[in-house]
This record gives structure tokens, sequence and C-alpha cells, in this order.
């Protein structure tokens, strides 16, 4: 009977102590904020992968979750939110989500549509140009925060001019950007939608007087060619709220401006430069954003190294966008059945095929820590 009793004695103190392992080992995840395993690095859309609307996934926060240290590795794996949504700055879709999600989302881990079109502030940055798409004046704000010092919206124009858009009340001074401006003699150098559009009789008829006025003064006599560079942020068609079907995105108001402009210049082609997924300049972004990660995380790393054995993750529910622009860049590919996709078990998209198909993000997730697993035995 004494030795039953020390036996079980035995069992339950090892019992105990590979409980205290276990929380040490967790604690060390939680508590080891440079501890990183930079082999790996995900890139998640946001809107039909961690969130659906204003609903927020479950499986979202516990993806993130896994990321940040519950893990096999026990460390950090890199991450970004590489989203076509915007009409807001970075800080302020960081402090969304990690509000939504519990989980801290830096700044600096949001790439939005339009995060990319700072760059074009070193060419526009005292030139007058046309910010389009969002509430109000926000993406006026948000491409001054980039360095564009001269920006009007299609409310201040209505402001100055009433008759350039009679099918609406006259913008109120918190709708406007700026003072009421007189832009009779006051060219534009360029166009650029950083948002949807709220309002598409107003901004299709803003968008072309611009793009077409002789000398970029709106309201001159129209030029037979397009006057000016158009810059667009998000060529979704389609995306997934919390209703049951896709709603038109921004990709929606570049076809109706297209028809438009070929309406009224007999048949000739817009010339426009896109911003957004699939489109390869959002992945070279997201790339420079993943090293930005990187160094920050191991400052003396060799950076060349860490490119060289770096595998990228895009997880996504739309496949011609997040597949799409995923497999374009050479990344692995990952597609959700929680939002645009929504095939059967078994099927992927036939013109976009991801290299997996996952009912949700937290099994997206899981399949790639199993995957880096396999791999960082096999190098070992």
């Amino acid at each position: 009977m004494r030795s039953q009793a020390v036996g079980t004695c035995a069992r339950r103190l090892l019992a105990q102590q590979h409980r205290n392992l276990q929380t040490s080992t967790v604690a060390r995840k939680q508590t080891s904020p440079l501890s990183w395993h930079l082999d790996t690095a995900v890139a998640f859309d946001i809107d039909g992968v961690l969130i659906k609307g204003k609903r927020t996934l479950d499986e979202g926060r516990r993806a993130l979750e896994m990321l940040n240290g519950d893990n096999v590795f026990g460390k950090r794996i890199p991450f970004v939110l590489l989203t076509n949504g915007g009409g807001v700055t970075e800080a302020a879709k960081a402090a969304d989500i990690s509000r939504r999600l519990g989980v801290e989302i830096k700044p600096e881990q949001v790439i939005l549509s339009h995060s990319p079109m700072q760059a074009l502030a070193e060419k526009y940055s005292d030139k007058h140009v046309l910010v389009v798409g969002g509430v109000q004046h926000r993406c006026a704000e948000i491409a001054r925060g980039y360095g564009f010092t001269n920006v009007s919206t299609p409310n201040d124009i209505v402001a100055w001019q009433p008759a350039a858009w009679p099918f609406m009340k006259a913008p109120t001074d918190k709708m406007l950007s700026q003072p009421l401006r007189d832009f009779s003699n006051d060219p534009f150098y360029a166009v650029l939608q950083f948002h949807d559009s709220f309002d598409y009789g107003r901004d299709l008829q803003i968008v072309t007087d611009v793009l077409r006025s002789r000398g970029g003064v709106i309201g001159s006599e129209y030029a037979d060619h397009q006057v000016m560079p158009l810059y667009m942020s998000n060529p979704d068609l389609v995306y997934s709220n919390e209703y049951p079907r896709p709603r038109f995105g921004q990709g929606a108001f570049h076809t109706c401006l297209r028809a438009m402009w070929a309406a009224l210049t007999n048949g000739k082609p817009l010339n426009y430069t896109l911003y957004g997924k699939p489109n390869k300049v959002q992945y070279q972004y997201a790339e420079r954003v993943l090293d930005r990660m990187a160094l920050q995380a191991a400052p003396n790393t060799d950076l060349g190294q860490v490119q060289a054995k770096r595998r990228v993750f895009a997880i996504g529910d739309n496949p011609a966008a997040d597949i799409a622009g995923a497999n374009g860049a050479g990344w692995t590919s990952v597609l959700v059945r929680t939002g645009v996709f929504s095939g059967p078990e078994g099927s992927n998209d036939p013109a976009n095929p991801a290299h997996r198909v996952t009912d949700h993000v937290e099994e997206a997730v899981k399949w790639i820590i199993e995957s880096e697993a396999r791999r960082a035995q096999q190098s070992a």
C-alpha cells in the first residue's frame, strides 16, 4: 500500500512539473518581444478573413494569438494586415482592429489600399490634386498626412460652383476640406482616388470634368484627350461584409468611370495607375514593411539572408484580389471560405487557385505553422 501511495505521489509530482513547464513556456512566449521566427511571415486580408463587416470572427483573434507566440516555435511570427480597404489612417485602422480582436496591432503592420500612394507625394507635394472617395474630407486629411500639401475634394468644387453637381444640397462647411476656394484659375495636376465613392454621380461628374478640362482648370473648355494622370487605390469589384452576399467595391466605380469616359470621348481608353491587390506594387510595399519589421526585431541581422529564407503566406477570401496577387508575387496563397469565396468542401477557385483552401483563418494559420515546422526540421 505504501509503495502504491509513493507511486501515486510521484505521478502527481511529475504531472505538476509538466504543467509548470507548460506554464513557463507560455509565459516565455508572451514575455519575449524580441524572440522572433523570421523565416516565416503572414499577410492577412481583413474583411472576410479577420472580421466580417461589424462582426468580429473569433477565429481571427485566435489566429493572431498563435502568431504572437502561441505556437510550436515559441516565438513571434511577423505579420501584416494587407487590405484593399482604406479611407482611414493606418493608425486608426490598427486601433480599430486591435480593439475588436483584443490583439495589439501596430500602425506599421497595417497596409491599406492607398498606403503605397504616399510615394506620389514626392512628385505632387505642392501641386494641386483632386482627392476622391471616403467620408466627407477624411481622405483629404490622409493625403495631407502623406505629404500632399495642395489638396481639394469634389465637395470643395461643388461648394464653389453648386451647378457643377446640382443634385445635392450645397455642402456645409464641415463637409469641406478647406475654406471656400476659387477654382477658376487654379489648375489640377492629378486625380487620386483613395477610397470608395460615397456619391457616384457627383464623383463621376467631377472626375471626368477635371480629367478633360483644358489646362487642368475645371470649368474650362474640354480637351479632346486626358490632360492629367489618374491614380486609383482599389480594383475590387466586390467585397464581403455582414450582408449574406458580396457588395460593390471601389472597382465598381472604376467600371462606371471607364464606361462614362468611353461614352464621352468616342471610345478613347482611360489611362490610370492602379494600387491595391492584386497589383504588384502592393506586394513590393508589403515586403519592404516586413523587411523593416525584421530589422526592428533583430537589428544586427543580415537582411539579405532573411529575405532569401523567408516564406510569405497570404490569407484572403477574394480569389481575384488576394489569391491572384499573392500567386503573382511568389507568395504562398491560402483561400478561406468566410468571405467572397464560399465554394464547397474540396473546391478551389478555377481562375485563381490557391495553394491551400481552408474553412477559416484559424485553420489556415495552423496549417502554416505546421508546414513551417516541417520545413524547419528538414533544414536542421
